[in-house]
């Protein structure tokens, strides 16, 4: 069978957008105390990177309002969400002043905020910054880490929040 790819023309934005929503990824809260103000976002781009040195990334539109002041922290820390998160993303996309109300959080010394009931916490720092287009590709050190496996993650598929259903064998 012979496929013939659409040319350069017809990448546009929505087709693109539809395409790469065809990926489930899981979903994070960067988040920092910046200033003595509690700073965050949700991003649905983490992955592992390195484990020499210990490196993950996140990828941020260059539009953020946000990431300016939040690479300002000392530390900034990662939360991987769990799939009862979904409204805590939408809190995270609202009002600055809101974004942790009624969030139950841990500050380290260094300021990176972490979501207590996360799947994964990583306490990081910016290791580098590669500007990508209309994102930023965000690389980030790894100084602690902790995980439970009791919770199923939080996925973003097809702009929308969703959960894992099964283990189901590949193969």
């Amino acid at each position: 069978m012979t496929i013939t790819f659409p040319t350069n023309q017809d990448l546009d934005p929505v087709r693109l957008r539809q395409a790469f929503g065809t990926f489930p990824t899981g979903v994070v809260a960067v988040a920092a105390e910046v200033d003595g103000q509690r700073i965050g976002l949700a991003a649905s781009s983490f992955t592992s990177v390195s484990l020499d040195p210990p490196l993950v990334s996140i990828n941020l539109a260059t539009t953020s309002k946000t990431w300016p002041d939040l690479r300002r922290a000392e530390r900034l820390g990662l939360t991987v969400l769990a799939a009862h998160h979904g409204p805590l993303c939408r809190q995270l996309a609202g009002p600055v002043d809101q974004r942790f109300d009624g969030v139950d959080l841990t500050i380290t010394p260094e300021g990176a905020i972490l979501v207590d009931d996360g799947l994964a916490r990583f306490a990081t720092t910016i290791y580098r910054e590669v500007e990508a287009g209309d994102h930023v590709l965000v690389l980030l050190e790894l100084h602690a880490v902790d995980h439970v496996d009791s919770h199923e993650p939080l996925v973003f598929h097809r702009s929308g929040f969703g959960r894992l259903t099964a283990d189901l064998p590949v193969g």
